[in-house]
């Protein structure tokens, strides 16, 4: 789970709640209710919760103006995070945060240690780059989508036009604004499917540079070939990134309840204090499908 992707979206989904000492609590209250969402539709075996921990200081060398578009983050939605991360211990969900390591690298890196493991992986994140890790093992779950789908392969397709395998290849050609990385002038989202629709890739696209029609924008693919190039290794997430956590440790595990009390209390959370005190009574054999989920 992207960490920050869900606090912002909480953060302005919710404008306005606070706490009886009138602290803002507008993003915790939204992560929370995101997050049962998510468990609810997903019902993992493990999860963990992924923070960026600064920027990949190989992609700011290779592009300064990397991410540097991007506002500061509104203080009251950072007053809130250690909230958050108070309540993910209180619910044994593991928060991760690496210094210098963007948290979609660490997703990378941890999905594919799951995937060797033998694991099936749900990536919860709008953040488009996570695109290029969906395979028959590896699904997408967006929290901007009101369906919540899971996407895989044929979603990613049906999206953009070409395979996942060739969303890195796509954003280095059409450039990604939300990143501040600039693409080929005059290539869009459609030229770059069509150009990858045509080659395959952008090897075999710089390969067979004559056959590209219009002449124009041969000549601008031909003048950015090095942006281009750059542009690979920005967008390519790194998934050899050391994670310094085991599987295991990821592994679902009961709340702890009289922890998540205080903290309900303390931010005026009433409907969830209701919700975990009709949880804790006697259930007999209701719900037994939902055993064992975090």
């Amino acid at each position: 789970m992207d960490g920050h992707a869900f606090a912002y979206r909480a953060f302005f989904a919710i404008r306005s709640l606070s706490a009886p000492d009138g602290s803002a609590t507008n993003a915790i209250y939204g992560f929370i209710r995101m997050l049962g969402r998510m468990q609810s539709k997903v019902r993992p075996s493990h999860l963990v919760v992924v923070w960026d921990g600064g920027l990949a200081p190989e992609r700011t060398a290779l592009h300064p103006e990397y991410k540097a578009q991007r506002p500061e983050m509104p203080r009251s939605l950072e007053q809130q995070l250690d909230q958050i991360v108070a309540y993910l211990r209180a619910v044994n969900i593991f928060s991760l945060m690496q210094a210098d390591c963007e948290a979609d690298d660490c997703i990378a890196a941890l999905t594919r240690q799951a995937v060797t493991d033998s694991l099936e992986v749900v990536i919860a994140s709008s953040d488009k780059d996570f695109m290029q890790l969906v395979s028959p093992e590896v699904r997408l779950l967006n929290p901007s989508e009101k369906t919540d789908a899971l996407w895989g392969g044929e979603e990613v397709r049906a999206k953009t036009g070409v395979e996942p395998t060739q969303i890195v290849d796509w954003l280095s050609l059409a450039g990604d604004a939300v990143d501040n990385i600039p693409g080929v002038p005059g290539v869009g989202v459609k030229t770059a499917t069509d150009l990858l629709r045509q080659f395959g890739s952008i090897d075999s696209l710089y390969r067979r540079l004559e056959e590209v029609r219009p002449d124009r924008l041969r000549a601008n693919l031909e003048a950015s070939v090095e942006a281009v190039r750059r542009n690979q290794k920005l967008v390519r997430l790194n998934c050899e990134v050391p994670c310094e956590v085991l599987l295991e440790e990821l592994a679902c595990k009961p709340s702890d309840d009289a922890v998540l009390r205080l903290l309900y209390a303390r931010w005026g959370f009433k409907s969830l204090l209701r919700e975990l005190e009709q949880a804790s009574l006697p259930a007999g054999d209701f719900f037994p499908e939902t055993a064992g989920a975090c």
